[in-house]
């Protein structure tokens, strides 16, 4: 159990000095194990109770021993290690910061008396009051652990203090000029950096500032100013923090202006030892650029969402304005036509027409008679009444069998009508029948009949209020406009989405007999499976199969990944290995080899294999490709090339590539399908001006040549005895032009015989000369013209392409293409989905897509017959849209014609000259009639 000892009476200061006046002060640097103090014991061993305040001790006194006396403290402590120079300075500070503590105590004796009177008064109530205990222990106790923590950290701060002064010592008797505190540097800590000036070449500068940066200068770059520090010699500092992320903290000295000490230009540097390595920060960096490119998307779509509204409400207000205006107008101009029917309306006519009531207002049901054989209805047997009002403003809106009137003499008929809400003129005609089967009319010789419609609200309101009906009619127009281009839109756009999806689905899938990922769609970030059937490639048979792969075009920062060595998959003929795609890939590339340090490759004859990668933070960077060409569709198309040329560098240029186009600018050119067409500049080569003209074709930049030679203005694009010196002297210009106008493209593409001199002209004059990052392509078209030209091509450029797998098969023996197979690809021509989408052409009568392709190419049939004057019928019709040509298989074109005619079908030709047409088909003359 716990007593209170109590106080018999207050005792003076001065007897409490006389008894203690040998009092010493020693801290204390433990506990008690048998009671609980409060503050005054921690400086002297006074008891309790002269500080006024209750002391609880233990009862058991058994267990109480005397307590050791601890003279000296912390002093004798350090005296014992007064030998250690460093330590006799903070010494003296010890003790003096004792001697105050001393004094303090004192102080608070004094006080005592009072204090342990005011306990006296309330000795019962400290005495029940266990909780006031429990947190002045508590207190006390925390006061204790302070102290000790504090005497720690002051220990703590001498001994990194006389480490620091030996490392300054050690360091400027080594010549070394700075040293870092502590020696080994961790991540997410501070760091004292030191530099001795005097060793520095900022030794006769008063400022002395450190600038840096992390991880190579790449991360968290900062800048402080060192202090002069208390160390023996010109030594100065500051503290650096190292961030989490470091693994290398790079730095230089200054003066805040330009003289530097930047350790001969080699810089300073401390290795982080303990966190990320350099591909770990290369990849944390990649992290923290994803959030960032994902803020700053949203940011940027945000902007665009609120450019967008605002876009909208001035296009809205702008289509107000013009709707109020259009309907101004249009209130203008029936008010005027109203007043001309007014001028001829009437109440009655005699004997053709009356009403009654003869006067009647809107909404009113009046009873119409007409005279039937008062007008050319006379023998009709049927009469109706076709009607509308105020100018037939609203169009039809009466519709009235007449029927007979007994009582009226003569040949009389009547309906009854209700005239329409706010009419000032009921305008009408009569007929032998309803709107859908009438023939004859009476309608007042051509003039209609009118009636007058007494007001039913003054005139002017009336103008107001049908101006406002008008208007309102306009904008639900225009909104359902709106609405339909902006669904067609989507609808547009989702559709394109698809057909990308799907070409690109089966662009992966068409490689799968021989390699193939799961999951198809590779993302960035995302661990992937590489499935391999060797039995269709070079290293069938090989028992090991090893895997090589890197990523961006073989340009990744990892570079080329260790060789992997396959295992086998669940199929008998495959085998796998696993990739882990980093976040910075766009592109994954690999080949395959038999053994890990190579022997027999399989790289795509020379391609390598390449899979899109999706979802990455870095995008390919975009390359610059010039198509050289003599034919681009519409603005100068005679065959499949100028479709090409057009459609290939649309999807190019879909990619994010830059695409430019160099055309001869002929005097037969199209030009109501280029934009923006104007005059960019003039340059001189091969003893002629060459004129440049820009403009946009199909959303292409185009640059036109114009020599003023005048090889090109001859009316056509071919057929002149000159063509082989048109065509050379315009490549020539071509690459001349690239090379004054500082172009430097990453490919030049350059097709069929035509333009077939690029390649060697361009390896020849200019790949030493300013334009030797280009890379020439060329592609085949058509063998059939200028197979020498198009051989020499083959052979200067790079690579060699042509339209089709298939079509690269029937010429690989031709003498102009054998020699180069192993440079030589068949691509598949495609078409432009823009350009032919039956959705969105403005040619054929009806869109259609898939939904109502039926329907749609009805139409477009009809329409067809219609133009040609051909019977509309629901017959088979053969259309052909090709050169006459032996290649283009006229013998093939002949027999189909003859059995489409045979079958009471129709054939449709569009030939280009019509006399090749006549020359080649007479024989059919005397066989069987046709259209063309």
């Amino acid at each position: 159990m716990d007593v209170a000892l109590l106080a018999q009476r207050p005792l003076s200061c001065r007897t409490v000095f006389n008894q203690r006046r040998h009092l010493k002060l020693n801290p204390f640097l433990g506990f008690f194990p048998h009671g609980r103090i409060t503050h005054f014991s921690q400086s002297s061993s006074w008891p309790k109770e002269c500080q006024g305040v209750g002391v609880v001790a233990s009862a058991d006194f058994s267990r109480r021993r005397p307590k050791k006396n601890q003279t000296g403290g912390l002093k004798d402590l350090l005296q014992r290690d007064s030998h250690q120079k460093p330590r006799v300075a903070r010494v003296d500070k010890d003790a003096a910061e004792l001697q105050k503590m001393e004094t303090d105590s004192k102080s608070d004796i004094e006080n005592i008396p009072g204090r342990m009177a005011s306990e006296g008064r309330h000795l019962d109530a400290i005495k029940t009051d266990d909780t006031t205990k429990d947190k002045s222990t508590e207190t006390d106790e925390k006061m204790i652990e302070e102290v000790s923590l504090k005497l720690k950290l002051e220990m703590e701060a001498n001994l990194r203090k006389e480490q620091i002064e030996m490392l300054a010592e050690e360091n400027f008797s080594r010549g070394n000029k700075m040293f870092f505190n502590p020696q080994l540097v961790k991540p997410d800590q501070d760091i004292e950096v030191f530099l001795n000036r005097s060793l520095s070449p900022l030794n006769n500068e008063p400022d002395v500032l450190i600038m840096g940066a992390f991880n190579d200068w790449r991360w968290k770059s900062f800048t402080r100013r060192l202090n002069k520090t208390h160390l023996k010699g010109d030594w100065w500092s500051c503290q650096v923090h190292v961030p989490k992320e470091a693994y290398k903290m790079d730095f230089v000295f200054f003066n805040g202006q330009n003289v530097y000490d930047n350790n001969d230009k080699k810089d300073f540097y401390v290795t982080v030892e303990g966190g990320m390595d350099v591909f770990e920060f290369e990849d944390f960096l990649l992290e923290e650029k994803r959030k960032e490119l994902e803020k700053v998307a949203k940011e940027q779509a945000e902007r665009e969402r609120q450019a967008e509204e605002q876009r909208q409400i001035e296009a809205e207000r702008a289509a107000h304005e013009a709707d109020r205006a259009q309907a101004r107008e249009e209130t203008e101009r029936r008010r005027e036509v109203l007043e001309q029917f007014l001028k001829k309306a009437a109440r009655s006519v005699d004997n053709v027409w009356y009403i009654e009531p003869s006067e009647f207002k809107g909404e009113y049901l009046a009873r119409l008679y007409y005279n039937k054989s008062s007008g050319p209805l006379a023998h009709s047997k049927e009469l109706w009444i076709h009607g509308g009002h105020n100018g037939w403003k609203d169009g039809l809106s009466i519709v009235k069998r007449l029927v007979s009137s007994e009582e009226k003499n003569g040949d009389w008929w009547y309906a009854d009508v209700v005239v329409p809400d706010r009419a000032l003129v009921l305008d009408w005609v009569f007929a032998d029948g309803p709107p859908q089967n009438a023939i004859v009319y009476d309608n007042n010789h051509r003039q209609d009949f009118h009636a007058i419609v007494l007001k039913d609200i003054p005139e002017e309101l009336y103008w107001v209020e049908e101006e406002q009906q008008i208007f309102r009619k306009l904008q639900k127009k225009r909104r359902l406009r709106e609405e339909a281009v902006r669904a067609k839109a989507e609808r547009t756009a989702h559709m394109k989405a698809e057909t990308k999806e799907r070409s690109l689905q089966r662009f992966l899938l068409s490689q799968k007999h021989i390699v193939y990922t799961e999951p198809i769609d590779v993302q960035a970030g995302s661990t992937v499976t590489v499935f391999y059937n060797p039995a269709n490639t070079v290293l069938n048979g090989k028992p090991d199969v090893w895997f090589r792969c890197s990523f961006n075009r073989w340009t990744h920062r990892k570079g080329p990944l260790p060789p992997q060595r396959m295992l086998s998959a669940d199929t008998d003929t495959h085998v796998k290995t696993t990739v882990k795609v980093p976040l910075d890939a766009y592109m994954m590339d690999f080949v395959f080899s038999e053994k890990e340090d190579g022997g027999i490759f399989d790289n795509k004859n020379g391609m390598d294999y390449h899979i899109p990668v999706f979802g990455g933070i870095v995008k390919e960077p975009p390359m610059h490709i010039v198509h050289i060409s003599v034919e681009m569709a519409p603005i100068a198309k005679v065959g499949g090339l100028g479709d090409v040329v057009t459609s290939l560098s649309r999807a190019i240029q879909d990619l994010n590539h830059n695409v430019d186009i160099i055309l001869p600018k002929y005097d037969c050119l199209n030009l109501s399908n280029v934009k923006d067409f104007q005059y960019n500049r003039s340059y001189s080569w091969g003893g002629t001006e060459i004129k440049v003209w820009f403009g946009k074709v199909e959303g292409l930049s185009v640059y036109f040549l114009e020599p003023q030679n005048g090889f090109f203005w001859a009316g056509c694009i071919y057929g002149c005895r000159n063509d082989p010196q048109r065509f050379g002297f315009f490549c020539h210009a071509a690459l001349e032009f690239l090379l004054q106008s500082g172009f430097h493209p990453d490919i030049i593409h350059c097709h069929d015989w035509s333009s077939a001199p690029v390649a060697w002209l361009f390896k020849d004059h200019y790949t030493n000369y300013g334009l030797s990052k280009a890379r020439v392509v060329f592609t085949i078209h058509n063998l059939e013209f200028g197979a020498q030209f198009i051989g020499k091509a083959i052979e200067f450029s790079d690579k060699a392409t042509t339209v089709s797998h298939t079509y690269s098969k029937e010429v690989a023996r031709n003498p102009a293409v054998a020699p180069h197979l192993y440079k030589f690809h068949g691509i598949l021509n495609g078409i432009d989905p823009d350009i032919w989408d039956p959705y969105n052409d403005k040619f054929i009568p009806i869109s259609y897509t898939s939904d109502n392709v039926v329907e749609g190419k009805r139409a477009a049939k009809e329409a067809l017959q219609q133009r040609l004057g051909l019977k509309i019928s629901d017959l088979p019709l053969v259309g052909v849209i090709t050169r006459l040509t032996h290649q283009k298989g006229i013998h093939l074109i002949k027999h189909a014609m003859w059995r489409t005619l045979d079958r009471n079908g129709q054939v449709v030709f569009l030939l280009l000259p019509l006399f090749l047409f006549f020359i080649l088909f007479i024989d059919l003359y005397y066989e069987c009639s046709f259209s063309a």
